[in-house]
């Protein structure tokens, strides 16, 4: 009987290990900023090759909606770790959410204003008292400060995703992100020659975009497994940009998950363009890092677009995990 017992006690243990450790294992959700694409293609890869798993933590990713943001799901409890372009990130907590900055995962803008050259919109200035679409799911910080600074007087509209108010000529120009929206015109039948392009960063305001932020409380209490998401994530950045066809297989997969069209084409450029923006820096800055210099002007751009300045220093929002 009592040999019975032993070896029953040790099949139950045996059989109740797997559960047990699983259940030690710390879980981050994260939220990316908007809908699956290319533009999180590095995410997904950490998780499909199990380099989070591999880092000792177990991730979900869920995505916001045209009418959930991911500020919302942070701030609500339903994701501990999201990612925002860096002057959405400092809006959110000029308006009272208690964020920081971990890691600056992209390091320029991709922010266009783009016109027919039928138009005759050649130059900035032509865009005054013109028609402009603009994203009305956020977004739009960068596009309106940079009108306001040149004191045009334009007329916003504003749009989701779509390109199809400026096929049919119904806005006079439109505000695109080089990877996305860019090439959806394109796809549509316009060639680049028929196009003019304004870089918002060819007029001093080429703020960085994508970077991952968490609640001050979560960094606090969750650093070190904050710091092996960062690392798994750079890993499947790597992955991403050495296996583009495996990477873009996945991508195409969350989407059709999530009922959302899917172009490869379209998202081989998207990849294309993030990879970019990730892995090429002019502004000495090293991967995952946000320097001060581009805070201070995107601080000084939201001082100047909502007339608040920010309340905190470069040291309180930026809070970087290896230091």
């Amino acid at each position: 009987m009592k040999t019975f017992t032993f070896k029953a006690v040790i099949l139950l243990f045996l059989l109740l290990f797997p559960i047990f450790v699983h259940a030690q294992i710390p879980k981050i959700t994260f939220a990316p900023q908007w809908i699956p694409q290319a533009q999180f293609a590095g995410y997904y890869v950490a998780q499909e090759k199990g380099f989070y798993k591999e880092a000792g933590i177990e991730v979900e990713i869920v995505h916001p909606t045209a009418n959930i943001q991911a500020t919302a799901l942070l701030s609500t409890g339903k994701a501990d770790l999201i990612s925002l372009f860096l002057i959405t990130g400092m809006s959110a907590k000029n308006q009272g959410l208690d964020i920081v900055n971990i890691a600056q995962i992209s390091q320029h803008s991709a922010i266009l204003f783009v016109t027919k050259k039928s138009r005759g919109i050649d130059k900035l200035e032509k865009l005054d008292g013109k028609k402009i679409g603009i994203w009305k799911s956020g977004f739009d910080e960068v596009p309106k400060a940079l009108m306001k600074q040149k004191n045009y007087n334009v007329e916003w509209v504003p749009i989701l995703s779509t390109v199809n108010l400026f096929m049919m000529d119904g806005i006079d120009a439109m505000t695109v992100m080089s990877y996305n929206e860019y090439n959806n015109i394109i796809n549509c039948g316009v060639n680049e020659d028929e196009l003019n392009v304004f870089p918002v960063a060819d007029y001093g305001y080429d703020v960085p975009e994508d970077g991952l932020y968490c609640l001050k409380s979560t960094y606090e209490k969750r650093r070190p497994e904050l710091l092996k998401f960062f690392q798994a994530t750079l890993k499947g950045w790597d992955y991403a940009a050495a296996n583009k066809a495996i990477a873009i297989d996945m991508v195409i997969e969350r989407m059709k998950q999530a009922h959302i069209p899917a172009n490869r084409v379209h998202q081989e450029w998207m990849l294309d363009k993030v990879l970019e923006m990730i892995m090429i820096s002019n502004r000495g800055a090293k991967r995952g890092e946000l320097i001060e210099s581009d805070f201070l002007k995107a601080a000084g751009i939201l001082e100047n677009s909502t007339k608040n300045k920010s309340k905190y220093t470069f040291a309180e929002f930026y809070k970087p995990l290896d230091k």
